[in-house]
């Protein structure tokens, strides 16, 4: 939140608190959706009705003298509107001591001091290294890098990680693939059946001889390394790469085992391994080791997040695929039986995506290689459009990403709309004569500049709230609102040769960092000209 604001909640608080009684809850601060209901509207009358007695319309009356008190010239006027909601306009001067806080703060606008801070650790995409990356799995790592953005933002330390899933079937049968296709065999039944497992035959010397086994190996490498540079092409990079084959070489499933004994959360029946994970809520216990002596799945899954546990981290945040919904249970009974909190965990499912061009919906199957890549939609409309549309609606809903609207470049496309919004403001920028002076308005404000002035004010608050709810989609609904609304200033407000231009030369400043501070969060790029 904002100086400007913090200090406006912390009048309404104390305006509130005058009056006798205790809110049933921290009454709220909003900018109406009406430019004629005020500035910002506040809850609290309401708030403390049953605490005092009273109408809530005749405490909001009362409030209303409590604050003009509190806020002397800075609150121009006051209504009680409603069932007892309190309008409030601020004066000029307000607005410009706030539009001041923004320009001060420079290059840190919308950064928030938490307390606590948290080291955060972030898993996201990992996806099986058996093909490239497809559509499903650019929506993981746009999602999963714009929260990291956030966190950062929020004032966390956070920590991004892949976790390479290259142990078990499903790689041995890549090799066996690879070597189909190296010898111009059709590939086994479950294979996979892709260009790019001919590539990969092409790419290793020898791949017809070899067993499937160190192929596989091989061809995961090479994998891991395409995925690594689509990844990177798109604006997401990792601190860590963790392998599942590497947590068993290194004996940290044994480990975890060992763990999980000491406490007493294991036990053998019919010569398998079980987890008491019933004891967390799951629906029933679950095998870690099979009677054969093969670990599962979940056994992996249970040592990477110990791993994760005794590196430090205060939250692990994992950004699913929509397949592993029935997964969650167990993996949070699992990480309660290792020690951690159950708030220690968030586990968050990705929901499909549907790609639409023409009209036409397009199919994808991984295993037939009938499929999108992370690279091919790169190449078809490029990292910031793709980056906005994978993130403007929140994670756990579907999305139908229409391919033509994305290459528009027209109003009509909003990530084309807010980047030449910035540029707008970069363009007023250069040819002002006149330097940012947010304290000296020269004339009454007009409505659109306060409006706008307000906009950016918003800013820290929800770039907070997007980092909190793990919702980056509301920074994409917040810098669309906040281009519409520099669109009204540029259209009512010129500013080059006008008395208030020095005034007006600090709006566009503060707006265009702010345009650019939200796309910095989705990954998308703020242009200056376009």
């Amino acid at each position: 939140m904002s100086d400007a604001l913090r200090d406006l909640r912390t009048s309404v608080d104390r305006a509130a608190a005058a009056l006798g009684g205790t809110p049933k809850a921290a009454p709220a601060l909003e900018r109406p959706r009406q430019a004629d209901h005020g500035d910002y509207a506040t809850n609290a009358a309401m708030l403390l009705t049953k605490a005092l007695g009273r109408p809530p319309r005749d405490i909001a009356a009362d409030l209303a003298a409590r604050l003009s008190a509190e806020l002397g010239p800075d609150l121009e006027r006051s209504a009680v509107a409603g069932p007892g909601f309190l309008n409030l306009v601020l004066s000029d001067g307000w607005h410009a001591e706030a539009l001041d806080g923004v320009l001060a703060a420079g290059e840190a606008w919308g950064r928030s001091t938490p307390s606590p801070s948290q080291k955060v650790n972030i898993e996201f995409v990992s996806a099986n290294p058996t093909g490239p990356i497809h559509v499903g799995g650019a929506r993981n790592a746009a999602y999963g890098d714009a929260l990291a953005r956030a966190l950062a933002l929020a004032g966390h330390d956070v920590h991004r990680e892949f976790y390479v899933n290259d142990f078990g079937s499903q790689i041995v049968m890549l090799g066996h693939s690879v070597r189909a296709r190296a010898r111009g065999e059709q590939v086994p039944a479950g294979g996979y059946r892709g260009e790019y497992v001919i590539r990969l035959a092409e790419q290793i010397p020898g791949a017809a001889e070899m067993e499937p086994e160190e192929l596989s190996q091989r061809a995961v490498a090479l994998m891991v390394d395409a995925a690594r540079a689509s990844l990177e092409r798109f604006g997401v990079s990792f601190d860590t790469w963790t392998s599942e084959k590497g947590l068993h070489e290194a004996e940290k499933v044994q480990h975890a085992f060992d763990v999980l004994g000491r406490q007493g959360r294991t036990y053998r029946s019919d010569g398998a391994l079980w987890l008491r994970t019933t004891e967390f809520g799951d629906d029933k216990d679950r095998v870690i080791e099979r009677a054969s002596g093969e670990h599962t799945y979940f056994a992996s899954d249970i040592a990477y997040h110990l791993d994760k546990r005794e590196r430090g981290f205060d939250l692990v945040i994992d950004v699913w695929g929509a397949d592993h919904h029935g997964y969650v249970r167990r993996m949070h009974a699992a990480f309660e039986a290792l020690g951690g909190a159950h708030d220690g965990l968030e586990l968050l499912i990705m929901q499909l995506v549907s790609l639409s061009e023409g009209g036409e919906q397009v199919r994808m199957s991984k295993r037939a290689g009938e499929f999108v890549t992370l690279d091919d939609l790169v190449e078809d409309i490029g990292v910031d459009a793709a980056r906005w549309y994978l993130l403007q609606r929140s994670h756990d809903t579907t999305i139908d990403l229409d391919l033509d609207l994305a290459k528009q470049q027209s109003t009509e496309n909003p990530v084309y709309y807010v980047q030449y919004a910035h540029a707008r403001m970069a363009a007023i920028l250069r040819e002002a004569t006149a330097d940012a002076d947010s304290r000296r308005p020269a004339e009454p404000l007009h409505p659109s500049e306060r409006a706008l002035v307000r906009a950016i004010l918003a800013w820290p608050g929800e770039a907070a709230e997007a980092a909190a709810r793990r919702a980056p989609h509301r920074v994409a609904t917040y810098v669309l609102e906040l281009a519409q609304t520099s669109a009204a200033f540029y259209r009512d407000c010129k500013v080059r040769g006008e008395p208030s231009e020095a005034f007006r030369v600090a709006v566009c400043l503060a707006t265009r960092r702010t345009l650019a501070s939200a796309l910095g969060t989705l990954g998308v790029s703020a242009p200056d000209e376009m």
